[in-house]
């Protein structure tokens, strides 16, 4: 809300005029840019062949999820084994997409475990909670 007022406009502008007259904001120079010195080509190559593969990869497995969430009732397939066929091939499109896009892949152990420990033990967690509100459930049902 406080950016809302009328004076506060007025006063973000003056203070980007300072700091545009003490150079404290940067100029861009034609210097090459220190990350593109240690790239060649071939390295670029690679990496965008990389792209279009997991590209391709999380393509056919969307595909074959919208098919089998099309078909599976005329294919004669429980809905249970269906599930769980979404389930795994979300999980197969999650680790594409964390360890290739996201770049965890090739991280060290330690910033893989920051990330993947946390959600490890709420999958965890969730599931006891599944698990025994289900038996809950049934327990309702039983006695009431």
């Amino acid at each position: 809300m406080a950016l809302c007022r009328f004076s506060m406009g007025i006063r973000i502008h003056i203070l980007l005029l300072n700091l545009i007259d003490k150079k404290i904001i940067m100029e861009h120079s034609d210097e090459p840019y220190k990350y593109a010195a240690h790239h060649s080509e071939e390295e670029g190559k690679k990496t965008r062949r990389m792209i279009w593969n997991m590209f391709w990869v999380l393509l056919a497995i969307t595909s074959i999820e919208v098919g089998l969430g099309i078909m599976w009732k005329e294919w004669g397939i429980n809905f249970h084994y269906v599930k769980m066929t979404f389930i795994v091939m979300t999980l197969a499109k999650a680790y594409f997409i964390v360890a290739y896009y996201m770049h965890l892949k090739h991280e060290r152990s330690a910033l893989q475990s920051t990330i993947i420990v946390p959600y490890t033990l709420l999958v965890l967690y969730l599931m006891y909670m599944v698990f025994t509100e289900g038996t809950f459930t049934n327990y309702l049902e039983h006695y009431f």
